[in-house]
Order: C-alpha cells, then structure tokens, then sequence
C-alpha cells in the first residue's frame, strides 16, 4: 500500500513523498528534472514486499516546496539527509534517474558509508560542459522537449494532448495519466501549470552543466541502467562511469529515457535482480 507523507526540513523546507513500508530494508528513489516521485509508482508496488521504499518530491517539483533559490546539489543534498534522519535510516539503496543521477555520484563522494548501493537510470551529463561550449539556456530550453509542460496552458486538454506527444507518456498507460495528473495544477484563472517552479530551471542546469558528477573512485556497488533509445548512446559517455566506478554492472533495457514508465516490466527485474545480489 502506498501511502503520500509530508516532512519539514529545519530549513522550512516541506519534502512531499511517498512511502511504501512492507518489507525493512531502506530504498531511496529520486526522479529527474520536471518529474516528481508518482513516476516510481510501479517500482515501489513491485518491490514492497522486501524494501522500506520512499520517493520523495524533490524541492521545486510535485507537492513539496519551491523557494525561489536553492537548487543547487548541496540544497538537495541537505533536504536528502534531513530526510535520511526523519526516517532513521543509516545505510541505504539509492536510485536516481537523470539529472538526480548526476548529483547522487557526488553525494557518494561526500557521504559513501551511507549508500548500500547505488543505481543510475540514464543519468544526464556526467562531466562538466567545457566553457567554450556552454549553451545558452534559453536555446536550451527550446529544445529539450520534455521542458515542454513546464509553461502554463489555457486547459486541462491542452495540457494533456502536450504530454501525449512527449516521450516519458509514450502507450499512455493508467500510470502515466496519475502521473501527468500529479504533475499539472489548475490556476485561479481555470489555466493549467506545471508544479515544476520553473524559476528553479537556471539553477539546476547551471549545475548540472558546469560540475563534473564523477571526479575520483568510488567502490560502492553501482547498476547503470542504459535504456536503449536513452541519452547515453556513446562509449565515450559511459567512459567516465567504468573508469571512476570499479564496482560498476551496465544493463541495457528497453524503453527511452522514462524505461520504468515506458516498459517497467524489463526494468523492474534488472533493478530487483541488482538489489537481491547487494
């Protein structure tokens, strides 16, 4: 049974999340940029049974709060282990999708006596962008096409055929319409929004962008989930994970970037199998 929980941080920071509390061993799941933690939904039901799961909505997304800066790793990173104390957990499996599978590295770095192991489902760009590179974020805006639900939209059917086209909704399955409904709310003007705080955009990029996510060994166990139409399609951006993770197994899924949404089947048995050998 899922159940929806909030917590305050002694930053005033309120962490929306949901828990499920069948089995004792701690799970941690963390969505990516503009989504929210409903996309576990299908995970958590599959594992219940032998994890302690939680998921929270990162701040800036879903029901938790969204101040107007501070969306940096380390503002993550506190909420996180203010949480990690709330629940009384010590030593835990972590699994991050994206963008928060570019900051979980780091938090491994600062703090690996607290990860069990660790699973990267197709993490965004793992080293730092060359300076000479640097797109501009308004370009960048434009072109991810997921970014494409953070504007407001005069209805709610509006809203929906916009998801309908963007990948993470592809089959359109009972899952993904709670998801899309978790993520929009109505205005006072009967328009329809994101609960993503768009403003938080710059911040996150900016650090997505210009930190490297992996800068000396790490020896916990880690699973790099590479969906097969994913963002990581290159040996050159797997290099990084295999030269700075000896403890490191790859698995290939089905699906695009949003697997666990797309085909959870494939995926929650490659991240179970994982889990049940760590």
């Amino acid at each position: 049974m899922t159940t929806r929980k909030t917590f305050i941080t002694n930053r005033n920071i309120e962490i929306s999340y949901l828990e499920w509390h069948q089995g004792k061993t701690p799970l941690l799941l963390l969505h990516g940029m503009a989504d929210h933690s409903l996309v576990w939904q299908n995970l958590g039901e599959y594992l219940q049974s032998k994890y302690h799961i939680v998921a929270p909505d990162l701040r800036g997304h879903g029901n938790s709060s969204k101040p107007t800066t501070g969306y940096f790793t380390h503002h993550i990173i506190n909420d996180l282990e203010a949480l990690l104390h709330h629940l009384q957990w010590n030593k835990i499996h972590i699994l991050a999708h994206s963008w928060s599978a570019k900051l979980v590295p780091i938090w491994a770095k600062q703090n690996p006596q607290l990860f069990q192991t660790m699973t990267l489902v197709d993490p965004f760009y793992i080293n730092k962008i060359p300076p000479w590179s640097k797109i501009t974020f308004p370009f960048l805006y434009k072109v991810l096409p997921f970014l494409k639900m953070t504007g407001t939209f005069p209805d709610y059917q509006s809203a929906k055929n916009t998801a309908q086209s963007l990948k993470q909704y592809q089959g359109w399955s009972e899952l993904q319409q709670k998801v899309f409904e978790y993520s929009i709310i109505e205005n006072e003007n009967q328009q329809w929004s994101s609960k993503f705080a768009s403003h938080a955009k710059d911040e996150i990029f900016t650090d997505v962008m210009l930190q490297a996510g992996l800068t000396e060994t790490i020896t916990i166990p880690t699973l790099f989930i590479k969906p097969e139409k994913g963002l990581n399609k290159s040996s050159w951006q797997i290099k990084p994970f295999q030269k700075y993770l000896p403890n490191l197994t790859i698995k290939t899924v089905p699906g695009n970037h949003w697997a666990f949404l797309v085909e959870p089947e494939s995926f929650n048995q490659v991240i179970e199998e994982f889990l049940e050998q760590n």
